[in-house]
């Protein structure tokens, strides 16, 4: 009897450890899920929060370059587009010393002399023409230190656009070039004379049409890149003509009919000088035709006088 009563304690002892071990177990393991859950998900959230924010990052460059870093500054041409040309007349008291000093600007500044005209008018004094060929960057220096080398009196500045010319010159030479090379593509696949014989002249016309964009090209650069100052130096006042919105005042009706009467006295001598040969001959020949007049007339009382003394008795 003391047997059987020890055996069942120790069976239920046995029993209540295996239910608590099994309990325990299941916890743990949900622990174990529920933590592993929780980690998966704190992961896929800081992965999804990572792609938002170089998707904003992104987006930003994107549209950071598609605005630009200054949106309000105003887009400028660039210099090299620009054809800049002046005028300017300058009245000085030497003007080899002047033209010597504006030589020595122009090449100081990287440019170069171009024509150059020297003349005298009648009372001796000098007037010389030069054109100068700077590059822009220095155009208002030079063209401020040429208006100072004396008095001014006259300047004209000019400003030309051609920058839709230069993009139009430089989209055409590129279409030119595939075109030229399709052309030599097509030579090298051809197999008949008469194909190759249309190809080179049809490449002959497109690499012709392409050197003529090419020398535009250059000639648009060298007119972007150098500006054109023509100077004229003098050591007097220049006489401007009136303008043709200008009234003509007494002194320009007097100068006008002076010119008038001077031309058509010119117009009155170059007559006389084209007839003059015709009217010598005429005259030498009215000469000769009255000599022999006057003769016939002496011949004719004499036979008369014969005439009457044969019919006497």
């Amino acid at each position: 009897m003391r047997t059987r009563r020890s055996v069942r304690p120790l069976h239920a002892l046995a029993g209540l450890l295996l239910a608590t071990t099994v309990a325990l177990a299941g916890c743990s393991g949900a622990d174990d899920s529920a933590g592993g859950s929780s980690k998966a998900n704190d992961e896929a959230a800081a992965a999804d929060a990572g792609a938002a924010e170089a998707g904003v990052a992104e987006g930003g460059k994107q549209g950071a370059g598609a605005s630009g870093s200054k949106p309000s500054a105003a887009p400028k041409l660039p210099v090299n587009r620009i054809i800049r040309t002046a005028t300017l007349t300058v009245q000085v008291k030497d003007v080899p010393k002047a033209l010597d000093e504006a030589r020595a600007a122009t090449e100081n500044a990287g440019g170069y002399v171009g024509d150059e005209t020297t003349t005298r008018d009648e009372e001796g004094a000098e007037h010389t023409r030069v054109v100068l060929r700077v590059p822009v960057e220095k155009y208002d220096d030079v063209l401020a230190g040429l208006q100072g080398a004396g008095k001014l009196l006259e300047r004209t500045a000019k400003a030309q656009d051609v920058t839709d010319q230069v993009v139009d010159v430089e989209s055409r030479i590129t279409s030119q070039r595939a075109s030229v090379a399709r052309i030599r593509e097509l030579m090298d696949q051809a197999t008949k004379l008469s194909d190759v014989v249309t190809l080179e002249g049809e490449l002959s016309r497109r690499e012709a049409d392409l050197e003529a964009l090419l020398a535009q090209q250059a000639s648009l650069k060298d007119r972007t890149s150098m500006a054109t100052i023509t100077l004229t130096l003098s050591e007097k006042p220049v006489v401007k003509k009136p303008k043709e919105d200008e009234e003509p005042g007494f002194l320009d009706a007097l100068a006008g009919g002076w010119d008038a009467l001077v031309t058509l006295l010119r117009w009155i001598a170059v007559v006389f000088g084209a007839v003059l040969p015709f009217a010598a001959v005429a005259l030498v020949l009215l000469l000769v035709w009255l000599r022999l007049l006057r003769g016939r007339r002496r011949t004719t009382p004499g036979e008369a006088e014969e005439d009457s003394n044969a019919a006497r008795p």
